[in-house]
């Protein structure tokens, strides 16, 4: 019985490990993906800039925004690995507001929808503005931060 409960309590220790490798490996893919579609991004920005007979900037500038998407993404996993597996919410709000932003240069037929959505932007930048007025109360980054005494 005493066996079976240290093999109960070294699984039940090693099950959140497990998970971190898995969310670490996913995420790993994921920043493959998005690097690729980044890259894929970039070229079509390149085609469209050299084509130079098209007047459509909605689609020049929804392509601007969506590289900048995909940048904040890659650069959001990158800060997640390098602040010990931690999403800083800044990133959040920063691809907030550039997804808001492109969906109002894409679809701005409707007035009110185009209303609504500056009015997200505004509650994500006031978001942004109260996150930078508290104070920072967080455990110290053993990676990055370096407390002087």
């Amino acid at each position: 019985m005493k066996k079976l409960k240290t093999v109960y309590t070294k699984s039940l220790y090693m099950f959140p490990y497990l998970l971190q490798v898995v969310l670490n490996v996913s995420l790993i893919i994921l920043a493959i993906i998005l690097a690729v579609l980044l890259v894929k991004e970039l070229i079509l920005f390149g085609a469209i800039l050299l084509e130079g007979n098209t007047n459509d900037y909605q689609l020049f500038l929804a392509n601007i925004l969506l590289f900048f998407l995909y940048f904040e993404f890659v650069a959001m996993i990158v800060k997640y690995f390098k602040e010990n597996y931690h999403f800083p919410l800044r990133y959040f709000l920063y691809i907030g507001i550039t997804a808001m932003i492109r969906l109002i240069i894409v679809e701005h037929d409707n007035a009110m929808d185009t209303l609504f959505y500056s009015l997200v932007i505004l509650i994500l930048i006031i978001g942004y503005f109260i996150m930078n007025l508290t104070p920072r109360d967080r455990p110290e980054s053993k990676w990055f931060f370096h407390r002087k005494s």
